[in-house]
């Protein structure tokens, strides 16, 4: 495995001005970054990148593929040339095969079709810090890493919106709440930027219209309205719940034909 030392990815990354991080999310505006950023800097896509691209990138840019069980994601998917077919020419600095839980195992540098491959592993580096129970996203476990570098140049988040759309869907095994406030956090503290997707915060408006209340009263009667919403909001899932019960046992019991996927049986054969 390709590994490097905190040091080496350091003096790899340093030369870029900009670090972007794109978001797979309809909130990223390409004509404003290009527009606005200088060509020294660096893009980092995610994963299945024609989400966001469609057609080659002309830039500086680098493709994190995201490991699971059986490897990296579009590796075991047979997505690699499909990714890979947007990036070219030597202003593209490969692949990096990014693992950020014990589950999840790398590929060989072999698999990605002639990429320059380098590993990640941000596993002890997350463990103390994310929600027990969920995985970290991609998105948030590259910020976090970076910012950790303490690279010269600007950390940029793009289209980090974690909102649902009607073309991209956001996945429950991932703590899109702690990773807004965690971000959001990083973005005061001028550790990142991020650009689409979050809007200025409405709460500031507040505190600018009622100077003399101390920010935690207004945090905290911010904090009640949106518990009294969220307890409104559960009775209602609690009512769709027994609404659609006899839907939900029907699914159950065709789900069980289903046959398996490639991953189930590459479990249960590990497991044996």
């Amino acid at each position: 495995m390709n590994l490097l030392t905190p040091e080496a990815w350091k003096a790899l990354l340093s030369r870029y001005s900009h670090i972007v991080l794109v978001a797979n999310s309809e909130a990223v505006d390409f004509e404003r970054l290009r527009s606005e950023l200088p060509e020294t800097a660096l893009y980092v896509f995610f994963n299945n990148v024609y989400k966001v691209l469609d057609e080659p990138f002309a830039g500086r840019a680098v493709l994190v593929a995201r490991s699971g069980v059986m490897g990296a994601n579009i590796v075991h998917r047979r997505e690699v040339g499909d990714v890979l077919r947007f990036f070219a020419g030597d202003d593209f600095l490969g692949v990096i095969n990014l693992r950020v839980s014990p589950e999840e195992n790398f590929s060989e540098e072999s698999r990605f079709k002639g990429a320059k491959a380098r590993h990640l592993d941000l596993t002890q580096m997350l463990d103390d810090l994310y929600p027990t129970g969920k995985i970290a996203t991609s998105g948030f476990a590259m910020a976090f890493w970076l910012a950790d570098l303490q690279l010269p140049g600007k950390i940029l988040l793009a289209g980090f919106s974690a909102k649902r759309s009607e073309k991209w869907k956001v996945f429950d095994v991932h703590d899109w709440t702690f990773e807004q406030i965690f971000l959001r956090l990083f973005a005061r503290m001028g550790s990142i930027s991020m650009m689409g997707g979050v809007d200025a915060s409405p709460y500031s408006a507040l505190a600018k219209r009622f100077p003399d209340v101390p920010p935690i009263e207004i945090a905290m009667t911010a904090a009640e309205v949106l518990s009294e919403r969220l307890h409104n909001a559960n009775g209602q899932i609690d009512r769709l719940m027994s609404v659609t019960k006899s839907i939900r046992a029907i699914e159950n019991f065709f789900r069980r034909f289903k046959p398996k996927t490639r991953k189930e049986r590459f479990l249960e054969k590990s497991k044996g």
